[in-house]
């Protein structure tokens, strides 16, 4: 996967809050999962996947639906966000 950036992580937040709050984690993964998959595609062929993009996890967040981005104070955003940040850390970590 590409480098995150903070525009990334509220992408990836943005579509766990579309989902209901038992497939927040498995929407994260799976496009965790996208995104690694499309940065390995592109580099491999110098062309990004055609549904996932160029390996960023902005790129894949596009092909998912999205919640509209709420204020930052919004409590039930702020823990998506912070279940966002941690299954980030973990897929970095390789422990998910």
């Amino acid at each position: 996967m590409r480098q995150i950036l903070m525009g990334d992580l509220i992408a990836l937040a943005r579509v766990a809050y579309a989902h209901p709050c038992a497939e927040r984690k498995s929407s994260i993964h799976a496009v965790l999962d996208q995104a690694h998959a499309a940065d390995k595609l592109t580099k491999r062929t110098g062309r990004p996947h055609r549904l996932w993009g160029n390996g960023s996890l902005m790129a894949a967040a596009a092909s998912w639906p999205k919640a509209a981005e709420p204020f930052a104070g919004d409590l039930d955003y702020l823990d998506v966000f912070r279940e966002t940040l941690a299954q980030v850390i973990l897929w970095k970590r390789g422990l998910r």
